[in-house]
């Protein structure tokens, strides 16, 4: 068999979206767009899109799944408050027994 290929994604995301995924402004966004350059086109909705390359591609991927982990962590950890509540109210509720001298 021959090398395995790779297909990438082809996500396009508006400057604003890419701004986010870079951590930059609009402007930002847009020089970067030209120095790297990305392929651009204008949207029917009147946006223009740049086209993900690869690397921008994983980072996209990656903030997607750290967005992910960060709520899954989140609920988890609300989850756990709630039980140790639940657990104190029961403790506190349950009868003291003193040691025999």
């Amino acid at each position: 068999m021959g090398p395995e290929i790779r297909s990438v994604p082809q996500i396009w995301v508006t400057y604003d979206e890419l701004a986010e995924i870079m951590g930059c402004d609009h402007a930002g966004a847009r020089e970067a767009v030209a120095a790297i350059p990305l392929d651009c086109r204008k949207s029917r909705d009147g946006h223009t899109r740049a086209k993900l390359s690869p690397w921008l591609t994983e980072l996209f991927f990656d903030r997607l799944v750290q967005r992910r982990l960060d709520r899954e962590l989140a609920a988890c950890a609300g989850n756990l408050r709630a039980m140790r509540e639940r657990m104190e109210i029961r403790s506190s509720a349950a009868p003291k027994y003193q040691a025999a001298s």
